[in-house]
């Protein structure tokens, strides 16, 4: 099983601090961004990892995070996104990375409380299809939001008005070698790009999709608040514990 990191796009909601770098690289407490979402996989025991980068300050991960010797990693590798087309775009990048492998793919300004191994493993077992990982919040009109009936996902609605329910998706999603197709037949959304949520929706029309429920806590970053928020949370007690 590979490992896949999404961190590009311009990162805007962080201007000025994204004006002169990459959002992945500021600052969460005593570490760079991206230090989170690679240890988050090598915890789960996955040590064969690329990171998806883009904007201007690409060469600086290289810089940064070399051959990922300080994660106990003999290499890393590197792809770069032009522009920003989305998530489900930039996942496409990794196409010939994964190579028809399973991958488990975290976007890199998501933290979590604790590691994913479990989750991980139980996707291993699963042998196909696809899985995410669930956290209930106060705000679900923020995220993608998961509809069940009973046990089972049917339907995740982005950014929903009326939620029916108060679980997001959190931004991290397993899938096997089927997904690059699914990207292959995604169309543009309204604001232009290929998103993950139809990714996902196309895995819960084959029945392919099984879900996790987060314990404890998780944030993204993307925002100044968000930003603050996780700086706290780590420096309260650790991530990916």
């Amino acid at each position: 099983m590979k490992g896949v990191i999404l961190a590009g796009g311009l990162g805007t909601r962080l201007h000025p601090l994204t004006r002169v770098t990459n959002k992945h690289l500021l600052p969460i407490y005593t570490k760079p961004m991206i230090y989170y979402p690679i240890e988050c996989l090598v915890k789960a025991g996955i040590e064969d990892i690329l990171v998806v980068t883009g904007g201007n300050s690409a060469g600086d991960f290289l810089r940064l995070l070399g051959n990922g010797e300080e994660f106990g990693l003999k290499h890393i590798n590197y792809t770069y996104q032009k522009g920003e087309g989305g998530i489900a775009e930039a996942l496409g990048l990794a196409r010939h990375f994964a190579d028809g492998e399973p991958i488990v793919v975290v976007l890199g300004d998501n933290l979590l409380e604790h590691n994913i191994a479990d989750a991980v493993q139980r996707f291993r077992e699963q042998g196909g299809g696809a899985k995410i990982l669930l956290k209930q919040v106060h705000d679900p009109q923020r995220f993608g939001v998961a509809e069940l009936e009973g046990e089972k996902v049917v339907r995740i609605v982005e950014k929903p008005k009326e939620p029916k329910s108060d679980l997001a998706v959190i931004g991290i999603y397993m899938y096997d070698g089927t997904v690059f197709e699914m990207i292959d037949d995604l169309e543009p959304s309204e604001r232009g790009e290929l998103e993950i949520t139809d990714v996902n929706n196309k895995y819960i029309a084959r029945q392919a999709m099984t879900w996790d429920r987060v314990e404890g806590w998780w944030t993204d970053a993307g925002t100044f608040d968000s930003l603050l928020r996780a700086s706290n949370l780590v420096a309260d007690g650790g991530a990916n514990k």
